[in-house]
């Protein structure tokens, strides 16, 4: 099983057996539009350990699942004080 394949089925785990799953993976500039910060600032936070690490998908291309990206912005706003809801 590719690493891909590894990362997905690790978080669909709860899904019923035979349940077709639909990953989008985005590439940096849609990261970027996203989550707002810009290409240094995403590999900054990566090099800290901060915001989740890409995903190899062919010898030169990355992406990161939307679902991931998504459920960061959702912890930095739960981490935030009187944030909007």
């Amino acid at each position: 099983m590719n690493r891909l394949l590894r990362y997905v089925s690790g978080m669909f785990n709860y899904l019923p057996e035979g349940c077709a799953v639909s990953v989008k993976m985005l590439r940096r500039p849609a990261v970027e539009a996203m989550t707002g910060l810009g290409r240094s600032s995403i590999y900054d936070l990566m090099s800290r350990g901060e915001f989740p690490r890409p995903i190899k998908l062919t010898a030169k291309a990355v992406g990161w699942p939307e679902s991931v990206v998504q459920d960061w912005l959702e912890e930095r706003i739960a981490a935030t004080p009187d944030a909007a809801t």
